[in-house]
């Protein structure tokens, strides 16, 4: 077998030092943008947010490993990716109001089953993109929610109007019981007379 296959496999062809730095910038540019972007790409409401999402990471993907092929190069620069992630991640949960800063605040796109158009305007949503998320959740048409959230995250929560039919049924067996015992206390009480 050819030594310089091993070389080729093992011997990144840019400095350590570099190959940690490209993903941290690369992770730092995407923490931004994504946050420029809006909450709406998260969301993937369309083909074209899945579109740039795929596409996203291939696009930078020369910026992150630069020359080098290396399978050790493409493990460092997994691992910076990883590690940056997490360092992240921990600093956000310990810093509440640079957390709501990165992420941003949920927008009310219903609320007491009123459509809000300028949040929808804001957010680049259009009715039937909100109908279809809807439906994704069990909801018939927009006219069953009372209240609507996109989420810092990009999902979406729906709270119906009306309650649900296994809350319903909940309801109606909580108060089937409460008639057996009350009948069964008088039955009870007729046989001690």
């Amino acid at each position: 077998m050819d030594p310089k296959i091993w070389s080729d496999l093992f011997h990144p062809d840019i400095s350590i030092i570099e190959k940690i730095a490209r993903p941290i910038l690369v992770y730092g540019f995407l923490v931004v943008a994504l946050r420029l972007a809006g909450k709406r790409e998260l969301a993937q409401l369309n083909t074209g947010d899945l579109i740039v999402l795929l596409t996203l990471s291939n696009t930078v993907q020369n910026a992150i490993i630069g020359n080098d092929n290396s399978v050790t190069g493409g493990v460092i620069g997994a691992m910076t990716l990883l590690i940056a992630n997490y360092i992240w991640t921990r600093f956000l949960f310990k810093h509440e109001k640079i957390d709501r800063l990165v992420e941003g605040d949920p927008d009310v796109l219903i609320d007491g089953g009123q459509i809000n158009h300028d949040r929808l305007k804001k957010e680049l949503i259009t009715l039937p993109e909100l109908e279809t998320a809807a439906h994704k959740q069990g909801f018939g048409s927009l006219s069953e929610i009372d209240r609507a959230v996109l989420e810092p995250g990009g999902t979406f929560s729906f709270v119906g109007k009306k309650p649900s039919a296994e809350s319903e049924r909940h309801s109606e067996v909580l108060a089937r019981l409460e008639q057996l015992s009350k009948e069964l206390a008088a039955l009870r009480a007729a046989q001690q007379s």
